[in-house]
């Protein structure tokens, strides 16, 4: 004879509870959820309900209990994302956050956004019941754009193009870091060096190049004409826009070093130069922008910006911020929040070679 099928057993609910102690759900929601109602129940009768909750494994539910405290301790993140290529800057970012969201306790969204113009008409939606908060990574969004952000949500922005109203902004001081690499370069011999830079409008990209001509200017030194290459913070980019290069000044002498605006372009312009042949640092020295794992596998040197950090001040700025929004209160930080940048020198930065190779 078959068995008749075992009925699953559900998960204990409120009106379980209540029976078992022999109250209202009412009552069992304003003890198990915290509620401020809960100081009028007598002590006596709150053991009986904690008691059938433990008997019955009762588990309270998420959403209720947002109800109650206005919070769903959970943060979102939104960022554009390459379908071609993994983002390592995102990625280090991201560590940090996740990092700082499991110490306080908070669940952690991403929002993909196909490109920054279209993600901000798309930020309201993601700032409804769902987050108590969010983080915008690297946005490129101008004025006219960043008024669709919502004044509602709590909001806190790591290398924003532009000031945005109403966001606390982190960066790294990336014109300084761009500085000291370049300055050391030159110090240490090098002339030639070629900037294989990221987009023309990317305000990162242009205090790369703002540190590139300010260390060269302070050593009195003039770069040769065409040594900035712009491009997009990719590896494909590195390689592709720095073939195309060494195409285009076939003949000329060889660079004596390059200094890239991020790890995945330094480690394009690594493939090119070893397709054709050529040594790093022996012919060419190549250095990055970052810090990133990229940069920390190939022992590259890189200007490193504190990534993992500024994904924890971003998280401890947002709660800080949500929770000033909790009692009504105002938050009081800078609009913008500078951390400090870091030259390390690795394998691939050397002294110039002595005589010049020209590009074949």
């Amino acid at each position: 004879m078959a068995k008749s099928p075992t009925r699953a057993r559900h998960a204990a609910t409120l009106a379980d509870v209540g029976r078992e102690a022999g109250v209202s759900i009412m009552a069992a929601s304003a003890v198990l959820n915290g509620a401020k109602t809960s100081s009028r129940i007598s002590a006596e009768t709150r053991t009986r309900i904690l008691a059938a909750a433990e008997k019955l494994s009762y588990r309270a539910n998420a959403t209720a209990r947002a109800l109650v405290d206005r919070r769903m301790n959970a943060i979102g993140v939104a960022t554009t994302l390459s379908r071609n290529e993994l983002n390592q800057y995102f990625l280090e970012v991201f560590n940090g956050v996740i990092e700082a969201a499991d110490e306080f306790n908070q669940n952690t969204t991403v929002f993909a956004v196909p490109d920054w113009q279209e993600g901000a008409s798309r930020i309201p939606s993601i700032c409804d019941s769902r987050i108590d908060g969010l983080i915008l990574l690297a946005p490129l969004l101008d004025p006219e754009a960043a008024r669709f952000l919502p004044d509602h949500t709590p909001i806190v922005s790591v290398h924003a193009n532009h000031e945005l109203p109403h966001v606390v902004n982190l960066e790294s001081d990336e014109e300084v870091g761009a500085f000291e690499m370049v300055r050391h370069m030159l110090e240490m011999g090098h002339r030639r060096i070629l900037h294989v830079g990221g987009p023309s409008d990317n305000i990162g990209a242009t205090r790369r190049i703002s540190g590139y001509l300010g260390a060269h200017a302070a050593a009195n030194v003039k770069p040769p004409a065409d040594y900035i290459v712009p491009g997009y913070f990719t590896t494909e980019s590195g390689r592709r826009d720095l073939e195309a290069w060494l195409q285009h000044h076939r003949g000329e002498p060889l660079p004596q070093a390059i200094f890239a605006a991020s790890d995945a372009i330094a480690i394009g312009c690594l493939d090119t130069l070893s397709a054709r042949g050529l040594r790093t640092p022996a012919d060419v020295s190549v250095v990055g922008f970052d810090g990133t794992m990229l940069a920390r596998s190939a022992h590259l040197a890189t200007v490193r910006q504190p990534l993992r950090e500024m994904g924890h001040r971003a998280v401890r700025l947002l709660l800080d911020r949500i929770e000033a929004k909790h009692q009504d209160a105002v938050h009081r930080a800078p609009s913008n929040i500078v951390l400090p940048t870091e030259i390390v020198l690795g394998q691939s930065l050397a002294a110039p070679r002595t005589r010049a190779i020209a590009i074949s």
